[in-house]
């Protein structure tokens, strides 16, 4: 069940109602702090507690995931459960397509220690109406992306670093929809 077409908000939606504790990383978590980039999947940092594990498997079911490689335009079928999960490393990434468009599982990322590591700096951010999120601060997607050294993200980490000073230098973050505050997201 290949993506057809890119869905970020059902994808956040579908990972909110289940409950799944999780720090959005990557593109995406960069353009909702305001970057120019373009990205077409989502990359997301689970907490790898057992019981989110299961709120992950469940959330991953509803939208139809299936392991993403070259090839098989549809995706491969794997056992999408928390034990799945479980058994992976602690460095694993799961790269998956779904029915809502492309979704990296990474628990790990480079550069960081993980889920705790990210959701202490993270804002929540309101990505859709009523849907808040947690995303990785600038700071730590900079941090990934310089740790990772893939190519696409040298040529994004001069962009992202001057998005940072600008954002340093006005010290609110961006408009009204970033906040440390999560009550105030709301306003």
């Amino acid at each position: 069940m290949a993506s057809r077409d890119f869905d970020p908000e059902r994808m956040l939606s579908v990972l909110a109602e289940e409950g799944v504790k999780f720090v959005l990383i990557g593109g995406m978590a960069a353009i909702l702090h305001g970057d120019v980039g373009v990205t077409v999947d989502l990359d997301v940092v689970p907490d790898r507690e057992a019981a989110n594990l299961e709120r992950l498997a469940r959330a991953l079911q509803t939208l139809g995931a299936r392991i993403r490689t070259e090839g098989e335009p549809e995706g491969l079928a794997f056992d999408c459960s928390a034990q799945f999960f479980g058994n992976l490393y602690p460095d694993s990434m799961v790269n998956m397509t779904t029915e809502a468009g492309d979704l990296d599982v990474t628990f790990c990322p480079s550069g960081t220690q993980g889920f705790r590591d990210l959701r202490r700096d993270a804002i929540e951010i309101e990505a859709a109406e009523r849907l808040h999120i947690l995303v990785a601060s600038l700071a730590d997607i900079i941090r990934s992306k310089e740790a990772a050294g893939r190519e696409k993200d040298r040529l994004a980490l001069p962009r992202l670093r001057r998005l940072l000073d600008r954002l340093r230098e006005h010290d609110t973050g961006s408009a009204t929809t970033i906040t440390s505050d999560p009550t105030a997201a709301s306003e």
